[in-house]
Formats: C-alpha cells, structure tokens, sequence
C-alpha cells in the first residue's frame, strides 16, 4: 500500500513504508529493475552512504547482468579528497555499485572535486548530464537535517552543482566512514537542488529513527530552504521508501508493506 501526499504546488509524493533496511533495498530495487524493463531507465543517479547499500546489493542479484549499459551519474563528492581514497565516492560507486553490476568505469559520472576550478569542475559535470539526456531515475537519501546530495539546509530550489561547506552536523552523521571526525572534508561538490529536480524520476530512500524528524518535515511543511529535500514536493514523480523507524514521525501513513 502506498500513501499520496497532496500539495497545493505539486502534484503529489507517495510513500511506501517497509519494515527496515533490507526489505528497503528489496522495494526499491524492485522499482530500479521495473524502470529498466519498461525501457525508461539508461542513465542512474546514484546517492553514497549507508541507506542504499541494500539497494545495491540487491540489484546485483536480481539484474544478472542486464544493468551493465546503464551510465551512473554520482550526486556529489569530497573536495579535497583523492578520489582513490577509500572513503571518496567515486571509490564507493565503482566499488559498490558499477563493479558489482558491471557496469565500465567509463559509463561512470562523477563531479571532479579534486579539479583546482571548481566553478569549472561544476560546469563540465552539468554538461555532462545534459550529454547523457539527463537522469532517468535519481536515487536520493536524506540527511538528519533534511539534506539531499550535499545541499545542506539554506539551499535553494533553482541552485546547480557547486562546492559547498557541510554543516557540521553532516560531518559528524558522516564521520563513522572516517578514521575521525578531522579526517571529514569540510566542502563538497554537490548536484543543486534545480539540477536534482531535471531527473524524470525521483526514489528517496529513508532508512532510521534519526531520520524520521527530516522525513516528516519534507513530506508534511511547506517547501522551504530549511528543509532541502521538502523542494523534491515540486516533483512531479516521486516515490519515496521509508522504513518503520523513518517514517515514524509522519502524522500520516500507510501500513507496512509486508511483502517488500
């Protein structure tokens, strides 16, 4: 069963809540494989971290290889970081996702955030989405403070791919991918809000308690600055698959899906 929210400047968002993170990446990568055999799916965004693990796993044992001529598309990546660093996201979407998958390294976009331009590095990733005909499917998580990408709360609806500084709060929920919390790069080069909302198709994956609170804010506030990921209201598609203990701030929603 899914829930539709209604929102007077969008069309709607609907939720899928699951018991936790396995049946999470079970649902979702459901939804990935459907989107690929109905032929509308040749270019992923694709988010980092801990929520779509699952997701990754799972579509490596379902897709048997079918995925391997789809382009990846990363959100975002550490400035400063080499990118064969172990806790940089490209070493995590070749490693986790394009490997597994097989999926060549050259069907594979990241934003450059070792560039010394930035400004550049930010420009020639937009142009390199537009050459791939923009992203079918994003794949979002959520941040404990509502963040979507690196667009850290005071982010604006139209804003492209940029460096930015991460909010300390974000460094310290992204530490335990470090050695320590000094080792956290304090910039990012991140996807906008305005170039996230150009894909076709949006599944933001909430997966914990602690990101329950976020969660309710972007579903159930009026869009807003202070809530990133409440922008992804003017999206005319979008799902979102939440566990028990995401969605259990939400003043509304539907039964467990017990068959994820």
């Amino acid at each position: 069963m899914k829930l539709y929210y209604t929102h007077e400047k969008g069309p709607h968002m609907q939720i899928e809540v699951v018991a936790d993170n396995a049946a999470l990446g079970r649902a979702a990568a459901e939804r990935i494989l459907q989107t690929y055999a109905d032929r509308e799916l040749q270019v992923l965004g694709v988010a980092t971290g801990g929520t779509p693990a699952t997701t990754y796993r799972e579509l490596t044992k379902r897709s048997e290889g079918r995925l391997s001529t789809l382009r990846l598309a990363a959100l975002d990546e550490y400035v400063g970081l080499p990118a064969d660093h172990p806790a940089s996201y490209t070493t995590f979407v070749l490693e986790q996702i394009a490997k597994p998958l097989g999926i060549p390294a050259g069907q594979v976009g990241v934003p450059r955030a070792e560039a010394h331009d930035l400004v550049a590095a930010a420009a020639s990733f937009e142009q390199q989405l537009r050459d791939n005909g923009g992203v079918d499917l994003q794949i979002l998580g959520i941040g404990s403070n509502g963040h979507i990408g690196f667009n850290e709360p005071g982010s604006q609806a139209d804003s492209r791919t940029r460096a930015v500084k991460l909010a300390d709060r974000t460094r310290r929920d992204n530490a335990r991918f470090f050695d320590s919390i000094d080792d956290v790069p304090r910039e990012a080069l991140t996807q906008g809000i305005g170039t996230i909302l150009e894909a076709r198709r949006i599944l933001l994956l909430a997966s914990g308690e602690r990101k329950a609170a976020a969660l309710a804010h972007a579903m159930e506030q009026a869009p807003s600055a202070d809530c990133p990921a409440s922008w992804l209201q003017r999206h005319p598609d979008v799902l979102v698959i939440a566990d028990e203990a995401a969605a259990s701030a939400l003043s509304n929603r539907p039964e467990i899906n017990t068959e994820a």
